[in-house]
């Protein structure tokens, strides 16, 4: 099995931003434990503050590999090229969100992916990533 992590803009710098909402590891530090809790998956990383570079990479991937969990960043709000490629790929994709966004301001209930995706996890901090592989998982 095959799963792309892919995280959007602001998500490099996770361990120093805002700690009290997204924690105090990067998520280079975090990756490590998820190949090794699954070392029977392929399990890659890719992060972009670049829209049309998450998109190339997703459409890279999406017609070969089992499944992406895409963590879009503020992108969730805003983009539908974002759902258009979620929508092209073959591969499924889970919406991941470290905080709980409907406990946040106003303008991050609302996302324009959601509707493309198999699933949305959000609110368990790096965990979130661990159960979207889990649901990729079957």
């Amino acid at each position: 099995m095959k799963i792309l992590i892919v995280n959007g803009p602001n998500l490099n710098l996770l361990g120093t931003r805002e700690p009290g909402i997204y924690g105090s590891s990067s998520f280079e530090q975090y990756l490590p434990q998820l190949q090794t809790r699954y070392p029977d998956i392929d399990i890659e990383y890719f992060q972009s503050n670049v829209e049309g570079e998450l998109i190339n990479k997703m459409q890279e991937v999406g017609f070969t590999y089992d499944g992406i969990v895409l963590n879009a960043g503020a992108y969730t709000h805003t983009s539908v090229a974002l759902h258009d490629c979620i929508r092209s790929l073959k591969a499924p994709v889970i919406e991941v969100h470290i905080s709980n966004v409907h406990q946040r301001e106003e303008f991050r209930h609302h996302s324009m992916i959601s509707a493309a995706c198999k699933g949305v996890i959000c609110g368990f901090g790096l965990d979130s990533y661990r159960l979207a592989i889990e649901a990729l998982r079957g």
